[in-house]
Parts: structure tokens; sequence; C-alpha cells
């Protein structure tokens, strides 16, 4: 019984060979004879077609590319569909129908989502951002298309942004970490205690620090007689007297994405030392709201330590300096790579608000930093250039003993 199994098995193995070695005979038979094919086609005048290499015969055939197709062979490289339109659009060597290519090439407006259109030269003309590089129709620049007040990125029209109460809009990815009311600003406030403290520099007094209204803000910048500040004020540092509304409960978002339900109260500052209160534009995200009360808690650190009389631009760029050091500890917060440091800008501490942040807020905390770095405004911009390579080779507490050094000597 063994031995006729093993001999029905050696018979399936010879058969099985014996077709494997037909099939190769007749594969080989056929590229024979489509290899005599061609070579008659070329001896007889008959073109090859450059899709399936088969002689073009008697029937219809395209002339592109340099070469001869099958009407049905030359096909579109995105979608493999013949094509059989007169005009065609080429990318990479490879066909692709016009729409096709339209479709996976032309650039879409990142706001109305539309092809962007094309100039009457024919060119495409689009506008970009700078750093988010949103991409959008030049028409949007002059039909109203709102930008957040914060990351400056255009509203698409997809995506509805938050109106605050004073007709600033906010995107919804700012939204995620605002700062809404003054409460909700005193951890912020702690949190840069602590970054002063670890640059060896602190803010002894108790300084009240508002959220406060675009109103507000505008208005005790009128009665402040002293500083310099850029055309949209988002901060201030105050040195004088003044009855000031302060947000104090975080508003309800209403139907249409509008602020509802905002809470004010007055506040009165009371001059019992050199700075009364520092105030912060209400609805900004986290990184910015800090970025601004790092700012201003320097300009209060100067003027309570014998700072009062340095040029504008020696006081706003150390305080833009400070700034951008706390926005790049806030990149890496968290990281056991951060040490608190006072030797350099580059190890500046790390603030205390633990957890890794979102990709979108450390996208947010290099954008205000490149705001702070290509600033063109000479009290700023220039001022930051001129102090940042100081702090970066000496450090922020030697930079400050030589400005006052130099202070004294005039």
């Amino acid at each position: 019984m063994p031995s006729l199994l093993l001999d029905r098995i050696f018979m399936l193995r010879t058969c099985l060979l014996e077709g494997v070695f037909l099939l190769r005979m007749c594969l080989e038979i056929i590229f024979q004879q489509r290899s005599i094919l061609r070579m008659l086609a070329r001896a007889s005048g008959f073109k090859t077609c450059a899709g399936c290499h088969n002689p073009i015969g008697h029937g219809r055939f395209l002339s592109c590319m340099d070469s001869v197709w099958h009407p049905q062979c030359f096909r579109c490289f995105a979608c493999n569909e013949p094509v059989s339109e007169y005009k065609f659009a080429m990318h990479d060597d490879q066909p692709y129908h016009r729409s096709c290519y339209k479709e996976d090439f032309h650039p879409k407006c990142d706001v109305c989502d539309n092809f962007i259109p094309t100039n009457r030269n024919g060119l495409i003309e689009y506008r970009a951002h700078p750093f988010w590089m949103q991409k959008y129709c030049p028409s949007h620049e002059d039909d109203g298309t709102p930008r957040c007040c914060s990351c400056e990125r255009m509203e698409p029209r997809a995506i509805k942004y938050i109106t605050l109460d004073d007709g600033r809009k906010l995107c919804l990815e700012c939204l995620d970490s605002s700062i809404m009311d003054t409460p909700e600003c005193q951890h912020l406030y702690m949190d840069i205690q602590e970054f002063f403290e670890g640059l060896n520099i602190e803010v002894e007094q108790q300084i009240p620090v508002l959220l406060v209204e675009r109103q507000a803000l505008n208005e005790a910048l009128e009665a402040e007689k002293n500083g310099h500040h850029l055309p949209e004020t988002r901060g201030l540092c105050l040195y004088e007297e003044q009855i000031v509304r302060m947000i104090l409960k975080r508003p309800q978002i209403g139907p249409g994405n509008r602020i509802l339900d905002m809470i004010t109260g007055t506040y009165k500052l009371s001059r019992w030392c050199e700075v009364t209160a520092i105030l912060i534009l209400y609805g900004l995200p986290r990184l910015q709201t800090g970025s601004i009360l790092a700012h201003e808690m320097m300009h209060a650190y100067l003027r309570l330590n014998g700072f009062q009389n340095l040029s504008i631009e020696v006081e706003e760029g150390i305080c833009q300096v400070v700034s951008h050091l706390w926005l790049g500890s806030e990149i890496f917060a968290g990281s056991s790579s951060n040490v608190a440091s006072s030797s350099s800008a580059s190890s500046a501490p790390t603030s205390s608000k633990k957890g890794a942040k979102t990709k979108f807020e450390k996208k947010l905390a290099a954008f205000i930093k490149n705001q702070i770095e290509t600033d063109s405004s000479k009290v700023h911009g220039d001022g930051f250039r001129a102090g940042y390579p100081a702090v970066e080779r000496y450090g922020l507490r030697r930079t400050l003993d030589h400005i006052k050094l130099v202070m004294q000597r005039k």
C-alpha cells in the first residue's frame, strides 16, 4: 500500500514538471512571435505603440510625446483613463487630463478652497503668510476676510472664528488656550515670577495683573505719560494712579461664535510704589499672553531697580529679549535637557507649567518668537537685535549690570 502511494506521488510530480516545461515553451513561443511581429512591422513600415509595444496596424493612432500610441493605450497618469482630448498636460514626463492635472497640481486657496485664479497674464498669482505659508487668493486681502488677532491666519470659509466683544477674531486653535479673565492670569503670573527667579532677577513687589478689554487698555494708555508702545498695544505697565475696568469672569460663547455675558468690574490703582499695575489684553492664548506679561514685568523690574533713565531702544530691547527667552523656555518646557541657568540665553529656565505643548502651541511660540526677531521697528526690533547677542554671550544678569554701569557714567 505505501509503495502504491509513492508511485502516484511520483507520477503527479512528473506530470507537474512536464506542465511547467510546456508552459515555459508556450510563453517563449509567444514572446518570439511578438518580437517577429515587431520586426515585421518595422520592416513593413508599421509603427509600434509606445504603450503596449504592439504594431499600430491600419487603425487609428495618436502621435504624442515623440511616439505613437493606440488610442486606448495613451492614458492619464492620475486616473489611468485614456486621454482623448486634443490638449493634455504633462508633469515629470507623464501625461495627464487637464482636469486631473489641475486637481493634483493647481494650488487651492486655503481660505475659500477654490482653485487660485490666474492673472491677466495667465500666471497663477496668490498671497501667502510669511510664517504659516497659508496660501490665499489676492482678493481676500480686500474682501473683508477676518484674521485671527493672535496668529494672524485668515479665517477659512468652512470654519467660523470666535468674535470677541471688541470685534477681534480668534481662531479655534488659539481659543483652546486663551486666557479670558483676571483670575486665570494669576497662575501665569506666578509661572513668570519663577522664570525671573531662574534668570537671577526678581520682581519683589506684588504687582496687580489685570486682564482688560481693548477700550480699557486704550484709555489707560492715553492716561499714561511715559513709555513707548507698539501701534497695537496688547500690554501696559502702569506707573500712575488710575481706575481701570478689568474682566472678572470668563465669558461664554454664544450663537454665531460670539462672546456673551462679559462680566467686568472697576479696580482702583494706588501709587504706593513705582509700579501700579500691569494690564494685558484679554482673549489671547496663554503663550502670547505670557510673552506680553514677561515683557511688561521686565519693565516693572527696571523701574523698581533704578533703571529709570534708559534710552527707549535699550529698555524696549531688553524687555523683548526677556519675552523671547520665556517663549524659548516654554517650547521645551518639561524637557529634562532644559536646566535653569542665568549664564546664557540658550539655557533659560523652563516655566513651571508642566506637560508637553501641543504641536500648534509649539508652532505658535515659534511664530511669536519670529515676530520679535523680524520686527522692523527701530525701538523694539533694533533694540532686541542689539540686546540679544549680549544676553546670549554674557547672560541677563551681567548684561543688566553693564547697562546700569554705563547709565551711571552718563
